[in-house]
């Protein structure tokens, strides 16, 4: 029997333009099935928290644009499950709109803020280490994070420096020093060795209690914003003011909002292998390979003097490449994109480019 107090935020509203031209603003990569599976990311990410989560308790946060797909795909869902962001104001906003909900509903909620689009290979570590965090914030008033142990000097995340010397109640738990900034090479190279520095995965678990009094300490107008409509959450009125007021809301990450400025933060390191599916590099290094290190997504190919190569298209088109190496190659109805793989954080830019000479609709 799962535990009725134990909530779920999933984050589903971001745009993923780094996995242009599959991901747009219609339809982002959260809605594809971008490792050819068979689920989407979306699907995924639902079943995965539903193991330990009674899925009525489980909340999809996204932009109103997505109403239609999320219902599309998690068919089990009722309207009470989503919640609707009519304007773009980043994590904070949201995520204190959903515990104010939460906690009227179930004072005595415990929950998880996960995003929608990544890649988790051990289902059952997942569930263990966030078991293990609603355990400790169901009895502490803690805000917690899970961190992922760095295998190489990542310049693209952020990282958490936790107390190595500092022992508590449970050993998994670590107390946090503090939130580190995206690194250049040689500090992620001086952090790895230093050995109590993790990723940041930007995945939270806390009490309904302890979120809203952390906002309510360091957000004091965000949390006078949203607390004001306490009295009309979970009934019908609860859209009106939300269309009405959430435009106000300062745009604002939860880290910075939150967790940065708090000194009752914790991780616990993850025992699971995690991806954040950021861009195509690291969505090629989770697939499979032929044995010249290409990836294939749908497409029937036919390759020579290929390597490297991740390559998508439309299910069973045929894909013929000679001579190319280390070269993201996605087909998408009216767009090729062939682009070399050392680029890829420049995806971005290039959409920003197609949508100025050719409009809107390419992205």
């Amino acid at each position: 029997m799962k535990n009725k107090n134990y909530y779920a935020i999933l984050m589903a509203g971001g745009v993923g333009s780094r996995f242009w031209p599959v991901s747009t603003q219609d339809f982002p990569k959260q809605f594809h099935d971008m490792l050819g599976t068979g689920d989407t990311l979306i699907q995924k990410t639902f079943n995965r928290l539903a193991q330990l989560i009674p899925e009525e308790n489980i909340f999809i946060l996204t932009n109103e644009r997505y109403n239609d797909l999320v219902f599309e795909q998690l068919p089990g869902v009722t309207k009470r499950q989503v919640l609707l962001e009519p304007a773009m104001r980043n994590t904070a906003p949201c995520i204190l709109y959903a515990s104010l909900k939460i906690k009227k509903e179930n004072e005595d909620a415990v929950m998880i803020v996960a995003p929608s689009d990544h890649w988790i290979e051990d289902e059952q570590a997942f569930s263990d280490n966030v078991k293990t965090a609603f355990d400790y914030c169901e009895s502490n008033d803690a805000l917690m994070t899970l961190g992922i142990t760095p295998t190489f000097p990542n310049t693209g995340y952020g990282y958490i420096e936790y107390d190595k010397e500092r022992s508590l109640s449970a050993a998994e738990v670590k107390s946090v020093d503090q939130f580190r900034e995206k690194p250049d090479y040689e500090t992620a190279k001086s952090f790895i060795s230093q050995g109590n520095f993790l990723w940041n995965a930007g995945i939270f678990m806390w009490s309904a209690k302890s979120v809203i009094s952390a906002f309510k300490n360091n957000q004091p107008k965000l949390f006078q914003l949203f607390e004001s409509g306490y009295s009309v959450y979970n009934t019908e009125s609860e859209d009106d003011f939300i269309k009405e007021n959430y435009k106000k809301a300062e745009n604002i990450s939860v880290d910075y909002a939150l967790m940065e400025k708090s000194d009752n933060v914790y991780v616990i390191p993850a025992t699971f292998d995690w991806n954040d599916l950021g861009t195509w590099g690291s969505l090629y290094d989770k697939l499979d390979k032929d044995e010249n290190s290409n990836a294939v997504v749908n497409a029937k190919t036919l390759l020579e003097d290929a390597n490297g190569n991740m390559i998508r298209s439309k299910k069973d088109k045929v894909v013929v490449v000679d001579g190319l190496k280390d070269y993201i190659i996605v087909d998408k109805d009216e767009v090729l994109l062939i682009f070399p793989k050392e680029k890829e954080q420049d995806i971005k830019k290039v959409l920003q480019n197609v949508k100025a000479k050719f409009g809107e609709s390419y992205g």
